[in-house]
């Protein structure tokens, strides 16, 4: 790739890109909004087939691999895209492509498998967007970025150049391997799922990495707040930075002073309220040509922030990422009703125990809940029933039996530190 072209995005991105008023932003998305629909309507088979004036309709996961072949533009036969993908993920070389596209395979928290697609110019924008938003301030060029990720890509490989250098540290690897590397190596910016965020801030206490980055950015996995402030700690930085990206764009990113902000300059975001704060994403990328991101619903669940950033942007600030509706736990009442309970009153019960940092928390049905923390005395287990006993009686639920087991990281699957393990249709009951 002609490297000169993540030059103007990078511009536009660090620069360029200010709205001081959300009205000039909604004029803008608007503009961005029919060129993407008018391109759309010519060169995806799929929306060819509409009438005219006819609205495009929504789609999910299901819904793109479904009707992949006939949505992107680009003529990408789904089943030798996905032979590719599963075949660079076996043997580790991510560096294949087919009809001059870049093929990429995500599981996904949620356990469902998905594609995406770029071409040479989708990843010039990516990666000169998301330097530009990223790149601490005050310093442009000379940074040497480790990235560690399940799966490499040659849409994360764009950014390595003579300025700016670019070292994968595969996740499927154990992470003794990648020590003496990364010790050697010595990024100014380290780039990794929280849970390997946590494995190496751990190493730094043992003595046996010795890195101090610059910045410090959490990517693929929810970042808890625990995690945050341990991180913080360890790596001595007053903010940990996060990237809300996922297999359909480029979503969020925090800014300096550590506020999650969705990237309203590439993606329309509209918004299928729970309720006053939580929403869930319906999202439109302006940018990607490839493969149509028109009214994507995720499954996510957002919390959006109603205060104003000191940063000064107009985006939309999000409070958090709570987690997915399959997150969400289901248990029953008196009455044999289901009660719905988001993820985060499940971490409050963790929160409220003292010296609990790793686990993970995993519904087996409405009546069983398992906790995976290691090294529990008598006294937080205990206080661990106690806080769901005292959760269950505020929201009206038969409180569940409680197991315990050892907490064991799996550095090859993303982490989810509340899951829900079996599958059931939310009802339309209020969640809590």
């Amino acid at each position: 790739m002609n490297k000169l072209k993540l030059v103007w995005p990078f511009v536009q991105a660090r620069w360029l890109r200010r709205w001081k008023s959300i009205e000039k932003l909604r004029d803008y998305q608007e503009k961005e909004l029919s060129k993407q629909y008018s391109y759309m309507r010519k060169h995806s088979p799929y929306y060819q087939k509409l009438a005219e004036n006819a609205p495009f309709p929504q789609m999910d996961k299901s819904f793109m691999m479904t009707h992949f072949d006939e949505l992107n533009t680009r003529g990408i036969d789904k089943e030798t895209a996905l032979s590719i993908a599963l075949a660079s993920e076996k043997n580790r070389e991510f560096t294949q492509d087919y009809k001059g596209i870049s093929v990429g395979l995500s599981s996904g928290t949620s356990g469902h498998r998905g594609m995406f697609i770029t071409n040479e110019e989708e990843q010039a924008l990516w990666a000169g967007t998301i330097l530009g938003k990223m790149l601490p301030k005050g310093k442009l060029l000379g940074h040497k970025l480790a990235f560690f990720l399940r799966a490499d890509n040659q849409l994360y490989q764009t950014i390595n150049s003579r300025m700016i250098e670019l070292s994968y540290f595969d996740m499927y690897l154990p992470l003794e391997n990648h020590l003496a590397r990364l010790n050697d190596y010595q990024p100014t910016i380290l780039i990794a799922p929280a849970s390997m965020l946590v494995a190496l801030a751990k190493e730094i206490e043992q003595g046996t990495l010795q890195i101090q980055p610059q910045q410090v950015i959490s990517v693929a996995e929810i970042l808890e707040e625990t995690d945050r402030e341990y991180l913080k700690s360890s790596f001595d930085l007053s903010v940990i930075h996060q990237i809300y990206q996922c297999t359909e764009g480029f979503l969020g990113c925090t800014c300096e002073y550590g506020h999650l902000h969705l990237n309203e300059d590439l993606v329309l975001i509209e918004k299928e309220y729970i309720d006053e704060q939580r929403f869930y994403p319906i999202i439109t990328d302006f940018k990607r040509t490839s493969q149509p991101i028109i009214k994507y619903r995720l499954n996510d669940i957002l919390v959006e922030s109603k205060e104003v950033c000191p940063c000064g942007s107009v985006f939309q600030r999000i409070e958090k990422i709570e987690g997915r509706s399959d997150d969400i736990f289901l248990f029953e009442n008196e009455s044999g009703e289901t009660v719905s309970v988001f993820p985060d009153f499940i971490r409050r019960c963790l929160l409220f125990v003292s010296d609990i940092h790793e686990y993970q928390v995993s519904q087996l049905s409405k009546q069983s809940v398992e906790i995976a923390v290691d090294e529990l005395t008598s006294e937080q287990k205990k206080q661990l029933l106690l806080e769901f006993q005292r959760l269950a009686r505020d929201l009206c639920f038969i409180a569940p039996k409680i197991t315990f087991v050892s907490y064991q990281w799996d550095q090859s699957t993303k982490l989810k530190r509340i899951a829900r393990k079996f599958s059931e249709e939310v009802r339309s009951h209020e969640p809590y």
